[in-house]
Parts: C-alpha cells; structure tokens; sequence
C-alpha cells in the first residue's frame, strides 16, 4: 500500500504543478489576451451564425409555402374533378390512373378512414398542411380534411391492413417512391359521402424538401472549433512574442527588488524597448545610490572610531568622578550607535549569490545549536522543494527571530508551512509579547521596549529590523502577532516565485 501510495505521489505533483501553470496563464497578460479573442472570436461567430441560420430558416419558410400553393391547387383541382364524376366512374378513371403508372398523385377511393402514422411534426410540415386546409378550404368549402405526413414503409392504402410496399408497382411506386431514398409523403383523406373516403398520397418535388434537420451539422460544428483554434494558436504564438520581453522585464524588476542587479536586454517593440531602457537607467541610479551610501555609512563609522577613542583617554583623564563617568557612558553610547550602523548595514547588504536553500535542514542546524546552548527549540513541518535566496541572509534573518523568541520566551516552537507560492515560517515563544500600538515601532533601528530589554547582550534593537529587511530583500515579509494564549508569534513569508 505504501509502495503504491508513493507511486502516486509523482502523478499528484504533476497534476497540482499543471493547475498551477494554468492559474498562472489565466492570471498572466498573455492569458487574458487569448481569453479576450477566445471570447470575441466565439460571440462573433455565435452572432453570424444566429442571423444566418434565421434567414435560412424564413428562405426556407418561404420556398415551402411558394411550392406547396401551387400543389394544393392541384390537388384541389383533382379532387373536383373526382367528385364530379359519376360513382360508377370513379372507379374506372382510378383504375385507368394506377395502369399507366407515373402519374404525379396516388389516388383511391376507401369504403374507411386510413388510419396514418404520422411523423413527428415540423414547422416545414405545418406550413404545408397549413397551405393545403387553407386551399381547399377557399376552392372546395372542405373544412374537415384529414392531411398528414407519412414514412413511405409505413403508408398504408386502400384499407388499414394494406401497405404500398404490399401493391405491384406500377400501382404507385413510380410515383411515390424514389428508392434509395426514403422522402416523407403527403396524404390528404376527404370524405366524399357517408361511407367513401378520397384517398390522395402525393410527393413534395424535393426528397430533401423537409428536410428541416439543423444546418450545423458535426462536421460544420469541427469545423468552425478547428478554426477557433487555429487563430487562438496564431494569437497565442504572436501574443507571446510581444509579452516576452514583458516577463523578462518583471522578473527583472523582482530580481532587482531582492538584490540582483541584472540590465535588461532592450528588444520587441518601440514602446517595450523604451521601457527596458528606463528600467536598466533607474536600476543603475538605484545600485549606484545603494554602493554610495554603503561607502558613506563604512567610511562615517571608519572615521569616528579615532576620535570616540581619542575621546575615551581624555575622559579618563578628567578629575571630577562624575563628570568623567558620564562622559564614558555618553561615549559608550556613541560607539554602540556607530557598530549598529556598521552592523545593520554589513547583515542587510550581504552581497552573494542566489542559490538554492534548504531551509528545513538549516532550521536542523540552528536546533542543535540552541540545544548545545541549552535553550529550548522545536522543530516541526516539512519543505517540498528548494528555496532560491541568499543562505547567509536568511540565516541571518531566522537566527535573528529565533534568538528574539528564546531570550524574551525562554523557549520556541518553530512551524515550517509551504505551498506552490510561499514558504511560512512561524517562531512561537512565551513570552509577555509586545502591546498592540507598538508592534510596529519594534521593528525600527535601535528600538528597545524595556530597561529590561535593554540589557540584551546584543541589545542594540537592531535585530527585528535586520531580519524584516533581509526578508522583504527576497520579497516577503515578517509580521508579529501576539497569540491568544500568551506569547508571540512571528511569521517570515517567504515568495517561491
């Protein structure tokens, strides 16, 4: 079971890394690009399609009711003629009909009512039944027609128990059957007297006349998908060349943001070539501002060391204890200020590469070395995959926060949490925690809450800001929040991307 749980694994990774990807394109510029044209491209064609389909929809109305008025006179014609006739006749003329065979109707005269298994209805077909009562209403005064549409294997004629297929040819097939196709037939029943119905059966002029199946057929619907396709690839492929240089810029500017100073190569169009440019011109004033003021703090803390020191024996020399005491604390002072600017600038700046970290196992290691110092650290959570950061910068950072945690809390409880996006790292201690409208105010240079905070061995309150300013250089961030059951909680959030 768990050889097969651990087969599975890879295919979970696979499918949460492939939604990842498409949350991504679906955030992304060309994304959106592609679901704007996927959108407009489709409403468009739905819009074409609806006006065609209903102007095929009343040209085909329209030839039905332009072929079925003439037939209807027709066959109004014929049935007066047949009620004209003689009763000994009728039977002759049908008879003399059905011998020659090709003639344009099928025509008996029923002692019943042929009972007719119509189709299924269609506005094409109603339009026809519609002409044919209104013709015959109009010419003949018949109001009580029975007219339907028949499957020709299923027409039955001269009685209920007789089918076409069941008669010779040359009584009707000429005229009522187109082999192989099987086309609807008309037939108009009209009760001539008490007991004799005129049976007439008769073809419209196209086999295909009724047809009234949608126009949008499975080949045109593929079709009209391969094309859609076709130009969201071409959109695609021309979309991503124009947002190419976009993402290399924004990886850029994210790179620059934690500390890499990296130009931009200046390509693609006018307006993206005159953005790179801006960008690698403001990188270069920010990196150029950035070495100038570490030259500056190194040279400033370089240059007052000399005279703190020359300052320091003159103090020692003065006779009045109190006077001299004083000045030593004042000049104690003054140097603790000078090495927390020459420290918060040299742990803040650290210039090295970004590499791949395993922050899992340096917590292992800040462990052991809180255990060796006997303090209290646990450890919990796991890292699914490798952080890209400076490893002595975040070193920095999570000793900062851990050693924060284990002086003021005695002892710590480290939780590791990460996702697809972030790495969250939680330092729980015991400690009194800090109130409310102050927990900004810790993370400022030399910020120190108590006297007895104050007797920190490194207490310079330099700590909490170092590591908020080494964890925004990768582009996240550390927030303290005071826990429900006492204590502090602080939460590094690191960005994986």
């Amino acid at each position: 079971m768990q050889t097969q749980l651990r087969n599975n694994t890879p295919f979970k990774n696979k499918v949460k890394h492939g939604l990842h990807r498409i949350r991504r394109l679906h955030h992304s510029l060309t994304g959106q690009i592609l679901i704007i044209l996927a959108l407009g491209v489709t409403a468009a064609q739905l819009f074409s399609s609806t006006i065609w389909l209903k102007q095929l929809a009343a040209d085909a109305e329209q030839n039905v009711r332009e072929v079925a008025q003439p037939m209807a006179f027709r066959v109004a014609s014929t049935i007066s003629y047949f009620s004209s006739l003689p009763q000994n006749y009728r039977h002759i003329v049908i008879d003399q009909l059905q011998e020659m065979g090709g003639t344009r109707f099928f025509v008996t005269v029923n002692n019943e009512e042929i009972l007719i298994n119509e189709l299924e209805e269609s506005p094409l077909q109603n339009i026809v039944i519609e002409e044919f009562r209104n013709t015959l209403a109009k010419q003949l005064g018949i109001t009580n027609p029975k007219i339907a549409f028949s499957s020709p294997d299923d027409l039955h004629v001269i009685n209920n128990h007789t089918r076409l297929s069941d008669l010779p040819e040359r009584w009707g097939h000429h005229s009522l059957l187109v082999k192989p196709l099987t086309p609807p037939i008309l037939v108009i029943q009209i009760p001539i007297n008490e007991k004799d119905w005129l049976y007439l059966a008769t073809l419209m002029p196209d086999p295909y006349f009724l047809d009234d199946s949608s126009p949008i057929s499975n080949d045109k619907l593929f079709s009209l998908a391969i094309s859609i396709m076709t130009v969201l690839l071409l959109s695609f492929l021309i979309i991503r060349r124009v947002t190419k240089p976009l993402a290399k810029l924004a990886r850029a500017a994210e790179s620059f943001g934690q500390g890499d100073y990296q130009p931009v190569e200046e390509v693609g169009s006018e307006e993206i070539r005159n953005t790179a440019h801006a960008f690698n011109a403001m990188q270069t004033r920010i990196q150029r501002y950035l070495d100038d003021r570490e030259r500056l703090f190194a040279s400033i803390s370089h240059d007052l060391k000399t005279p703190i020191t020359r300052l320091r024996l003159r103090a020692e020399m003065v006779d009045e204890e109190d006077t001299r005491e004083a000045m030593v604390r004042d000049l104690e002072d003054l140097d603790m200020l000078v090495k927390g600017a020459l420290q918060s600038v040299k742990e803040t700046d650290i210039h090295e590469n970004r590499v791949e970290i395993n922050i899992l196992k340096m917590l292992k290691d800040l462990q052991n070395s809180a255990h060796l110092a006997q303090r209290d650290m646990q450890l919990s959570g796991e890292l699914n995959q490798a952080y890209v950061g400076k490893p002595l910068a975040i070193k920095r950072c999570l000793t900062n926060l851990i050693d924060n945690g284990l002086y003021y809390g005695d002892r710590v409880k480290v939780e590791l949490d990460n996702d697809d996006e972030l790495v969250t790292i939680r330092i729980l201690d015991e400690g009194p925690g800090i109130p409310s409208e102050k927990m900004e105010k810790v993370f400022q240079p030399y910020t120190r809450l108590t006297i007895k905070h104050a007797n920190h061995p490194s207490g310079m309150g330099l700590g909490l800001s170092i590591a908020r300013n080494i964890a925004r250089a990768h582009g996240g961030e550390v927030h303290l929040i005071n826990r429900p059951e006492g204590g502090l909680e602080a939460k590094l959030i690191l960005p994986l991307h």
